[in-house]
């Protein structure tokens, strides 16, 4: 009777856990939603493919993926209202790009193996 005592006791705590951490993860993508329209720029999910946009987030992964051939620095870009990737060919690094940073990125979108891609965009680091 005790085992299952703590074991709902434990799956109570487990359950508050995991509502704080879904909790400030909406309250994150609030915020970024409300800084990209207070910015006066259009959303991730509603930005149109193959059009110029700019675009701004916060970038949740980097990494260094190869693309025939050619390194391309790869990064993935959440605004609050979705994700899209940008890719830098033929760059290993830049300075300034790493997870959590925010970014402003300007390109156009392209759609490749069913994900949302901006290729080469000019970027702006956003003060941290």
């Amino acid at each position: 009777m005790a085992d299952e005592h703590d074991g709902a006791r434990h799956r109570s705590r487990l359950r508050a856990s995991i509502s704080r951490w879904a909790s400030s993860d909406r309250e994150e993508a609030r915020e970024l939603r409300k800084d990209t329209r207070k910015a006066g720029l259009v959303t991730i999910e509603d930005a149109v493919d193959r059009e110029r946009v700019i675009l701004q987030g916060t970038l949740k992964t980097v990494s260094l993926r190869p693309r025939g051939g050619v390194p391309a620095l790869e990064a993935e870009l959440y605004d609050g209202s979705g994700s899209i990737f940008v890719v830098w060919l033929g760059r290993r690094r830049i300075a300034g790009i790493s997870p959590g940073r925010g970014i402003r990125v300007v390109g156009r979108i392209g759609v490749q193996d069913g994900h949302r891609v901006m290729y080469n965009p000019r970027y702006f680091l956003r003060p941290t």
